[in-house]
């Protein structure tokens, strides 16, 4: 029984200096600070149960995050637990639509990236308080109750809860057996790691030799700074991995449309899966553009970490702009949103391949696509889940990847919860970590 009243609200900016060694580092952003604003929830429950909340930036900008959450707590605060999953749709829509708030978004931006961070905080506790991990709840919830938890308005034109409810009808079929074979054999992954833009060539290879070792199978690289150097990096990694290996590229919105065309054509002799991000994450037709000029050559496209919200991803849907779908467990609206979006892609046949790594975000989106596989989509056909190796020991409840396979997670909860000292250590500006830093910057 879901229960307690929200007593407290706090919201903290931790921030990992990951800049220093050029981790993350892509096209468009050249020296990350993998960041987070990390909410906790309390309630006067006499479990002692706390939901914890995460949603991520890159450094510069999260203290901005932790402002909108502050400014959204009066929604959520004094409210019982138990009246706001009974409701879950009508709260989500509260959140979203805070008639002031709202100006400043709506549905996206910094106020979309609070309102990700706090509800991921109430889906943790939640999933505590029925003792099951986020992923296992959502499998074990019946249909009309999952559909309860998402806001239709503005994509009925595209999936209607009636539609919503007989796909995942249809999804029964199979589905202890699918949950079966998670528990047994995890999620594919592909790997981020090794190739980020601000590495050297050595780091690349002595990385990529490692992850072969390690049995992973599927690769993805950074591009779109400088196009011999993409040619020459893009050479290193497929003589490295060999034909047989999957490969995909990234340039992190570094592109034009005409620019995107031109440039991958010119990488195509890689046999690369997909190019994401090759433009603005807004332009709908840009990406539809680059997708039929890219399908010739075997490219498909891939994008979603920076789309707003599923009014975005309908259109790509529509507009046939993607042949990969990347959801993001912090960017959209929480699990509630992310659930309307595993619904239209699969309407449309679309597979889903979460963005994740960050701070958290391999802990979170793996239980979505856990989830996606046994309740929604049912195939593993052209699917896998991003994987990045970095800054999982600062979490509770860390990832397990066995044999480039997410194994699905056994705790209760959303895997959300750091480690109480990792979080005072790294908390901007006044943890010991950022103290030194700073110092030594003469700041």
């Amino acid at each position: 029984m879901v229960h307690g009243r929200v007593s407290r609200l706090s919201v903290h900016d931790v921030r990992f200096p990951t800049s220093l060694g050029g981790h993350g580092s892509d096209a468009m952003h050249t020296d990350p600070d993998y960041s987070a604003a990390y909410v906790v929830l309390e309630t006067d429950a006499e479990d002692g149960l706390k939901g914890y909340g995460i949603t991520f930036t890159l450094g510069r900008g999260t203290e901005v995050v932790v402002c909108a959450v502050n400014a959204l707590a009066p929604h959520v605060l004094n409210k019982d637990l138990g009246d706001i999953v009974g409701d879950f749709r009508g709260f989500y829509r509260q959140l979203t639509s805070d008639g002031q708030l709202r100006w400043i978004g709506p549905e996206k931006g910094v106020v979309h990236l609070a309102t990700a961070a706090v509800l991921n905080a109430v889906w943790d506790l939640w999933a505590k308080q029925e003792g099951k991990p986020l992923w296992k709840l959502l499998v074990d919830m019946d249909p009309r109750t999952l559909v309860s938890c998402i806001d239709f308005r503005y994509i009925t034109d595209v999936l209607t809860e009636e539609e919503a409810c007989e796909i995942l009808q249809q999804s029964q079929v199979g589905k202890k057996e699918r949950e079966e074979q998670m528990l047994a054999h995890g999620y594919p992954a592909y790997t981020t790691s090794c190739a980020w833009l601000g590495y050297p060539d050595a780091t690349l290879k002595q990385l990529c030799s490692e992850a072969l070792k390690d049995g992973w199978t599927r690769f993805k690289v950074k591009v779109g700074a400088d196009l011999q150097d993409d040619i020459r990096r893009c050479r290193l990694v497929r003589n490295m991995i060999g034909p047989e290996k999957t490969l995909m590229m990234d340039a992190n919105q570094r592109w034009d449309v005409p620019e995107a065309v031109e440039w991958m054509t010119k990488l195509a002799e890689f046999k690369p899966l997909w190019i994401e991000e090759p433009t603005s994450p807004d332009d709908i037709l840009g990406h539809a553009a680059i997708s039929k000029a890219l399908a010739p050559l075997g490219i498909g496209v891939a994008t979603g970490e920076q789309c707003h919200n599923r009014v975005i991803f309908k259109q790509l849907l529509q507009a046939k702009a993607l042949k990969f779908l990347q959801i993001d467990s912090c960017r959209l609206g929480s699990v509630n949103e992310n659930l309307s979006v595993l619904l239209m892609a699969k309407k449309f046949e679309i597979p889903v391949c979460p963005h994740a790594g960050g701070v958290g975000l391999c802990e979170l989106v793996q239980h979505l696509i856990i989830f996606d596989f046994i309740s929604v989509s049912a195939s593993l056909q052209d699917r896998m889940c991003e994987y990045v190796d970095h800054l999982h020991e600062h979490f509770k409840y860390p990832v397990l990847i066995r044999e480039a396979a997410y194994m699905p997670p056994k705790d209760a909860g959303y895997s959300t919860e750091m480690k109480e000292d990792s979080v005072k250590r790294h908390r901007y500006p006044d943890g010991e970590v950022w103290k030194k830093l700073l110092s030594a910057q003469g700041n």
